[in-house]
């Protein structure tokens, strides 16, 4: 990269291979932090600047492009920001900006094991809040407008002050302006546990299946449990949280205390549950 002075440019850069391995030590294990399907991330710092490093397969042009794309049209708080790509090795790699308080999965999910202590109450509002302002500003105030398509706890980050952002721009479609608010795709994407019934049965992509993610987003931020649990007395079936959530909305009072992390037990859940009953089934 020619300038030194720092990530100023709307534009993201184009760094060598050769900076790209020297950031992250030739890809040391001890500078992974998170791996997935689409590639492993590691930790290193460009220009003084700490940053995540995704490193993806070059027959994952498609997602490589898919994100780039998208990243460099998108800058809101609430969204990870893209600083930069490079290519080379049979690589290519995407350079962000490094959130410093990992997944909101690992908080919820796996705090001790990954060092975080449990979120209070007034965080998991807040976090429900960024989450979806920076899902509103993807689908509604953006000059292209997308659906991400993979919303779920594991991409929306959080930084050194637990406000969230989303990440992982890989599945994103573009949404034509002409009105239609729907897509039709060749294959299922997204992940389980997050995907609408019309995603599954009819190969359908539209701005709602993101909203329905987020449901099942604020139903893991109010239970403390994953999006898809394990059957009492079945431990190889899974069914999905929202089902169970959904069985506690016909109800007056909110959802039971056993089915409420431990954490919030005590605390006042009307808010986020209303938030999840709005959500969770989107018209």
């Amino acid at each position: 990269m020619e300038d030194g002075s720092g990530f100023e440019s709307e534009r993201p850069f184009l760094f060598t291979l050769e900076e790209i391995e020297e950031a992250t030590e030739i890809f040391a294990e001890t500078k992974k932090i998170g791996e997935g399907g689409y590639g492993d991330v590691y930790y290193g710092v460009l220009e003084k600047q700490e940053v995540a490093i995704k490193r993806m397969k070059s027959n994952k042009s498609k997602e490589f492009f898919a994100e780039l794309k998208v990243l460099c049209k998108v800058h809101h708080l609430n969204v990870v920001e893209l600083i930069g790509y490079a290519c080379g090795d049979d690589h290519l790699y995407l350079v962000y900006e490094y959130i410093h308080n990992g997944s909101l999965s690992d908080h919820l999910h796996d705090p001790q094991l990954k060092g975080h202590e449990a979120l209070p109450w007034d965080v998991r509002i807040q976090i429900a809040v960024d989450a979806a302002r920076g899902i509103e500003y993807i689908h509604d105030h953006t000059k292209t407008r997308y659906v991400h398509r993979d919303i779920k706890t594991t991409n929306i980050l959080l930084d050194e002050a637990l406000r969230a952002k989303v990440s992982d721009f890989g599945l994103a479609k573009l949404l034509e302006r002409t009105g239609a608010e729907n897509f039709m795709t060749t294959r299922l994407v997204g992940t389980p546990g997050y995907l609408p019934p019309e995603s599954v049965c009819e190969l359908q992509s539209t701005p709602k299946s993101d909203v329905y993610a987020f449901g099942v987003v604020l139903a893991e931020l109010i239970t403390g449990k994953r999006a898809l649990v394990r059957e009492i007395g079945e431990p190889n079936k899974m069914k999905s949280l929202i089902s169970i959530v959904c069985f506690f909305l016909p109800f007056a009072s909110p959802i039971s205390k056993r089915e409420v992390s431990s954490v919030l037990k005590n605390e006042p859940s009307f808010h986020l549950y209303q938030l999840m009953r709005n959500y969770s089934n989107p018209k």
